[in-house]
Parts: C-alpha cells; structure tokens; sequence
C-alpha cells in the first residue's frame, strides 16, 4: 500500500498577483520596515514596527493597530531569505503560520505568490471564521499593489544623500577628498588620484576580508573646493555610477554634500549592491571616517 500524502490543502490559504513593478521595488517595499509599515495587513489597520531584521534567524516583531483600537502583537523569525526570489518566515505569535512569499520578474512586472500555511485544521478554521483571514490576505495583496502604483519611481532613480557639516575650513575638506596622502587615512588606499578630468584611478574594497570588487572610476567633473564627480562601477558586472562631493563653505566651516545616483543599474541579484548597503557605508564614511579625520580630537593638556 502506497504511504499516505501529507496533504495541507485544508489548512492554507495561497494568492497569486501580478503586479506592476520592477521585482527590485517589490523587494524593496517588502523588507524595508519603512516601507512595509505603510501597506501591511487589511483595510483599516496600521503598524508599528519595532525590528524586522530580514535575515536567517532574524526576527520581525510589529504591532498592528486595528481600526476599533485593538492593538495585535506579531513575533515572526525569519526562515529562508533568498534576495528578490523567496521569504519564509515562521509566525510564531497566535495564530502559528509559516509564510512563504515568492517574487518572479515577469519583464517590469513582478509575479508574487504568496502561501500561509497554518499549524493546524482547527486554527485555520478558527483565523478565517473569526478575523477572515481570507479576506485581509486579498486586502493585504491590494494594498501592497496600490502602494507599488503611488511609489512607482520609488527606485528608478533615486539617489543616495548624505550631508555633513563639518567644523573645519573648506581647504582642508577639499584636500582630504583630492590628496591621496590625506584620502588613506579616512577613505580608501589608493596607488594615484588627481583632481582632473579624465583621470582614471582604482581601489579594492568590499564587505569582509574575503569578498572585495575591484572598483573602477573616473572623474567627470572638477570645480576645485567646491565639487568633485567620478564614475564608480566594478569589474566583471554590468552597471555604472556616479559619486557627487560638492562642498559650501559656512563662514569657518564646510558643507558637505555626497550624491551617489545610478545603484539601480548594478545587478539586483547581488546583495551587496542593494542601495541599503551603499547608504549605510556613506554614512558611516561621512559621518564617522570623515569626520575624525577633519575634526580630530582635541588633546587636553
């Protein structure tokens, strides 16, 4: 006798939707708790998210706030992250449900799938009887659609910003961005740089010891103590980049504003290309490395 089939249909709900955007904004509004916090759940509801750590073994805690003022806490941990392919995450608040979203590019559409499968026959029933559960995941799915059409350009081209005021004399900025003496004891290591168009220069670095890109620039534009352009784009991947440092000078001190734009044509299957990363390495350059090095402690006497 053939073994019997483990067969869940009685206690899931699947959805299928097309919907019209690019996979990488799909992924994008999904993982981003700024994002997400704005379309999650059924009509009514709005959220509170207090972590959402989009990793294996991460958890996601939220609170989702009814439209009478009941207040729904929700505790998931993160199962399987496959970027813009594929979340699994265990919800391990009442009801019990293990979620499986899955994201397909279909041109510059993305087909998403979405799969909850409930602990048991019971619960199931209860969830869909008691809070239509069946329901809020089609409203859940609308929503999600409509925030994708309101935010259309979400990623296209948006760049990435970041201003610091520092408390030194724009010469001395200018100097730290263009003298590759002064650039090795903030920024990266590199053999030559010249402030001039057309000059071509190169540097290692990446996220770990063990995966470096090789970076490849040119500089585009050069107003000198007052704006800085090159290229940034890596070898052996398609895409390319530009890096903006333009400075204002406040009476003793310096604005600095950095301008990164073109992260969307790098590839989307790399991790370590996504836009979260590039912010959070500028703004630790600027706001960290940068700024010790500009405005160095004062040494008592």
């Amino acid at each position: 006798m053939a073994a019997k089939q483990n067969n869940t249909a009685d206690r899931e709900l699947r959805i299928s939707r097309l919907l019209n955007a690019p996979i990488k904004l799909v992924w994008e509004v999904w993982t981003n708790p700024d994002h997400i916090k704005n379309w999650w759940g059924p009509n009514g509801f709005t959220n509170t998210i207090h972590l959402m750590d989009v990793k294996v073994g991460g958890e996601w805690n939220l609170t989702m706030h009814g439209p009478d003022g009941t207040d729904y806490k929700n505790k998931s941990i993160f199962k399987e992250i496959i970027p813009y392919k594929k979340i699994v995450y265990d919800h391990i608040s009442t009801p019990k449900i293990l979620a499986t979203i899955e994201f397909e590019p279909q041109g510059n559409k993305t087909l998403l799938r979405w799969h909850m499968l409930f602990e048991s026959r019971e619960e199931f029933i209860r969830v869909v009887k008691t809070f239509k559960a069946d329901e809020g995941l089609k409203q859940n799915v609308e929503k999600l659609s409509t925030y994708l059409e309101k935010n259309s350009d979400l990623m296209n081209h948006q760049p990435i910003i970041v201003e610091r005021l520092f408390n030194a004399p724009t010469s001395k900025v200018w100097k730290a961005l263009t003298d590759k003496y002064e650039m090795k004891k903030w920024y990266f290591d590199l053999a030559e740089f010249k402030a001039e168009v057309g000059f071509k220069f190169q540097f290692t670095g990446g996220p770990s010891p063990d995966k470096q890109y090789l970076h490849l620039c040119e500089v585009t534009e050069v107003i000198p103590e007052k704006k800085l352009t090159y290229s940034w784009r890596y070898d052996g991947y398609v895409g390319n980049s530009f890096v903006t440092f333009e400075l204002f000078k406040q009476e003793n001190k310096t604005l600095l504003k950095l301008t990164h734009k073109g992260i969307e044509t790098f590839p989307i299957e790399n991790p370590d290309f996504a836009s979260k990363n590039f912010a959070e390495g500028w703004n630790h350059i600027l706001h960290t490395s940068l700024k010790e090095y500009v405005e160095p402690p004062k040494v008592s006497k």
